[in-house]
């Protein structure tokens, strides 16, 4: 029986196959039951234990139609093209970010939808803005098509909140590491790709040069802030262009010393490449107070917790042959 036979609502999580849509599609489900979750991605072959469909979000028809099927009423929509890929098709990454963007805010606008939530990112900074501690009103000049497209999509969500009374929220996410996932193609990806390297091989070669700090969050934090942000009271969300999200701060060298600890013998090596221009142009760290006041933020997880915790993992994978 499907959830719209029952005539219940369901949240509509798009690019649910993607880093954090795994992630967050299992925390729904958890909190909902699966079966008032329905995962939604233009690939097919979902492991989701509930409802999936196929979608592309610029199809604004299928959209529509996904939303009345199901009786959705809370929209997380995921979908975008990363950093390092967008620079690769520039004009693509712009059409995926802001028509999937503005489909899902016209269906705020138009139909049962009650709450969206989207993530934006801290590539919406560039080279003029502060790079310790970066404030949440600041200097934003991004310099890639993805933060090009982030912060275009902040100014969108104001102006459907203000304009239409469309309850989106949003928060700026640093680099994610994960281990549900691969990683999917942003500049922070290093991160997760090292201990899959570590595991593997007992060695990485980073394209980012060491002392390259930046602002990293693990996706348990990162998806107890989105059910934590969701929750609030909507009378509680000052920032309705996206909120700065904070956690850790360290540059390769300090990570695979932390991976050392735990695999004395992994090696680390630099040969730098296009993305780490595109670091040097984002923040080293992240002030995220305004998120702390406002709906509670507060991330768990530390440099060695994170590290012990993704090796754990990884390695349970690995002895059961799903290391990929």
């Amino acid at each position: 029986m499907t959830v719209s036979q029952k005539n219940t609502s369901s949240v509509l999580v798009i690019g649910a196959s993607g880093q954090i849509g795994q992630d967050l599609t299992t925390a729904l489900s958890r909190e909902l039951g699966p079966e008032h979750v329905i995962a939604a991605d233009i690939r097919e072959g979902s492991t989701h234990s509930g409802p999936s469909v196929q979608l592309d979000v610029c199809d604004r028809k299928s959209l529509y139609q996904i939303i009345d099927q199901y009786q959705v009423d809370t929209i997380y929509h995921l979908a975008a093209i990363l950093s390092a890929k967008g620079e690769q098709d520039p004009q693509l990454a712009w059409q995926l970010n802001m028509d999937g963007l503005l489909n899902v805010l016209e269906a705020g606008r138009e139909t049962r939808i009650n709450r969206i939530f989207w993530p934006s990112s801290i590539a919406v900074f560039g080279p003029n803005s502060p790079r310790d501690k970066t404030p949440q009103h600041s200097i934003m000049d991004p310099n890639t098509v993805y933060g090009i497209s982030k912060l275009a999509g902040e100014r969108w969500c104001e102006y459907y909140h203000q304009k239409y009374g469309v309850d989106v929220r949003s928060v700026r996410f640093p680099g994610l590491i994960s281990y549900e996932s691969p990683p999917g193609g942003g500049t922070t990806d290093y991160a997760v790709e090292i201990f899959y390297s570590a595991l593997r091989e007992g060695k990485y070669t980073c394209f980012l040069q060491a002392g390259t700090y930046l602002p990293m969050l693990y996706m348990p934090d990162a998806i107890a802030g989105i059910l934590s942000l969701m929750k609030a009271p909507s009378d509680q969300i000052r920032v309705r262009s996206s909120y700065n999200m904070g956690g850790l701060s360290f540059e390769p060298g300090e990570l695979a010393q932390a991976i050392r600890q735990h695999l004395p013998d992994f090696n680390i090596q630099y040969v730098p490449d296009f993305r780490q221009s595109i670091a040097d142009s984002w923040p080293s760290s992240i002030d995220d107070q305004e998120a702390k006041t406002d709906w509670g933020w507060s991330p768990t997880y530390d440099l060695e917790r994170m590290v012990q915790d993704m090796l754990h993992q990884l390695q349970a994978r690995h002895t059961s042959q799903q290391l990929v």
